[in-house]
């Protein structure tokens, strides 16, 4: 076992424990990371879901923010509809297609699309991943309350009940029925440069790589009507060997696009 639930005070020890309960992990009550050795991450229950490496030399806490930090730069300053990703989902003037992103992750990419017009669903299979969504888009939630930018993106932005297979889930749905799936699987990191994030390479650790990623691809193409999207490393494998229809390629990374029916000009 490599994971606990702590409380971030007293007066949120039984939302914590609770919390501990649901995920079947132990609760270490009221402690601060640093002070923990027993256990090599811990999810902290404060006024936001922190997932936190432990001693003292740890990274910072990775926790999803749809409101403020990175994804509040990005949506201001980000480039818009010009960016990568919206073109490889095809979103253009007059036209932002449903999107389901079939591996959500921490919904950096979801919340962009959103952002750009689109609504969009989220389908994440890790339980711990999951709650930090979970948390994440409620507060989303509240803050759009009372900001008129955020309303209509919160309003577009959604999260399906947890699955235990994404490619199951894909196979239940129906032909053609999904108007964009989006794919980023986790892909086995071997850059341990200054580039990748400390608190990023803890999250890698704890998640893992999508040993089964390639097995996502074939019920994707199934259940999409227009295109299915797959976020690739620059240099990684074709999922399932699969050549794309296009691709969009940056410095780092790519969007390999399997198109079926083209979208509106």
């Amino acid at each position: 076992m490599q994971l606990a639930v702590t409380a971030a005070d007293e007066n949120i020890s039984a939302q914590a424990q609770f919390l501990a309960e649901q995920l079947d992990l132990p609760f270490l009550g009221v402690v601060q990371e640093k002070f923990i050795e027993d256990f090599p991450f811990v999810l902290r229950r404060g006024e936001r879901l922190q997932l936190c490496a432990t001693g003292r030399k740890a990274p910072g806490p990775i926790t999803v923010d749809f409101v403020a930090g990175a994804a509040a730069h990005r949506r201001k300053y980000g480039g818009g509809k010009g960016q990568q990703i919206a073109k490889a989902v095809g979103i253009r003037s007059g036209f932002n297609p449903q999107i389901l992103d079939a591996t959500a992750g921490l919904g950096r990419d979801a919340f962009v699309l959103a952002s750009l017009g689109s609504e969009v669903r989220m389908l994440e299979r890790n339980p711990v991943v999951y709650a930090l969504l979970e948390d994440g888009l409620e507060r989303l939630q509240a803050a759009a309350q009372t900001d008129a930018e955020l309303a209509p993106i919160a309003s577009r932005l959604s999260l399906e009940p947890r699955v235990e297979s994404a490619a199951t889930w894909l196979a239940e749905q129906g032909a053609e029925t999904v108007p964009v799936i989006y794919l980023d699987p986790m892909f086995p990191s071997r850059d341990k440069s200054a580039k990748v994030k400390k608190e990023m390479v803890a999250f890698h650790d704890i998640v893992g790589s999508d040993e089964d990623a390639d097995a996502l691809l074939s019920p994707a193409l199934e259940a999409c009507y227009y295109r299915t999207v797959v976020k690739r490393p620059r240099l990684a494998p074709d999922l399932d060997d699969h050549k794309p229809s296009l691709r969009f390629e940056g410095k780092s990374g790519r969007f390999d696009v399997y198109t079926k029916h083209g979208v509106p000009v």
